[in-house]
């Protein structure tokens, strides 16, 4: 796909370390080429060999980039993170734009280049007896979001009829909560994201000019209070301390 602001050959790279798997993708010219691995609590570790493989195979270095693509969540917190601030590094270096791209987004385009499914319910495990919620339709072209990504209880997502598959680790911890859910087909696909669809659809937004500067790249986490610094915290705790003296 060429680079419609300079008529170049378009070089992007897409990088996700928001749930249990890991992975990075490269268009080159045309050419796609990935790395992908599900080992929780390994990103920070093989993140970045995956990078330098991908551009060493293909004879490229980052400061011929022209855009990074990353799964901007929701997910892992610490996965979110890393997936970020390795994404503003190489935009920096590269001195290239990024493309956020949401976590259940690229789960739902996984399900459709998989299995063709075109409307998709993603659910992730999000912990404390919540799930990330987000139910995507119109999956062939530019993924279609009904409603709005949420965390929630399981019991509390909008029911679904039976055109909608689903997908993600959301639907087998919580199998009985989400039960009145189950008019959705569960889809077979693997229920992580995959950095080749958050190429994919990096490549879409980067075309219609959809991208951030790399100071501006910010990870979703929807649960706003898990985003709090140590700062706030202690802050917070003091709060409460001088409150009850």
């Amino acid at each position: 796909m060429p680079d419609s602001k300079s008529n170049r050959p378009l070089k992007l790279v897409a990088i996700d370390t928001a749930t249990e798997a890991c992975s990075a993708a490269l268009y080159c010219n045309g050419d796609i080429s990935f790395r992908y691995t599900v080992e929780p609590r390994v990103h920070a570790k093989a993140l970045l060999p995956m990078l330098d493989e991908l551009l060493l195979e293909a004879g490229i270095v980052p400061l011929q980039l022209d855009g990074v693509a990353f799964g901007r969540g929701p997910g892992a917190f610490t996965g979110v993170r890393i997936a970020t601030a390795t994404a503003q590094a190489i935009a920096l270096a590269a001195n290239v734009d990024t493309i956020p791209v949401s976590t259940m987004a690229a789960i739902a385009r996984r399900c459709h280049r998989e299995h063709g499914h075109n409307k998709v319910a993603v659910a992730i495990d999000a912990r404390m007896g919540e799930v990330y919620w987000g139910a995507y339709q119109n999956l062939q072209g530019e993924p279609e979001l009904v409603g709005e990504e949420m965390v929630c209880a399981p019991g509390a997502v909008p029911p679904l009829d039976s055109s909608w598959s689903v997908a993600g680790t959301g639907w087998e911890s919580y199998t009985e909560q989400l039960e009145h859910n189950r008019a959705g087909r569960l889809t077979g696909a693997a229920p992580f994201p995959h950095a080749l669809d958050i190429l994919d659809l990096g490549i879409d937004q980067f075309a219609k000019g959809n991208t951030v500067s790399p100071d501006q790249a910010t990870p979703v986490y929807l649960r706003n209070n898990v985003a709090k610094t140590e700062e706030q915290r202690l802050r917070e705790k003091a709060q409460l301390s001088d409150k009850s003296v």
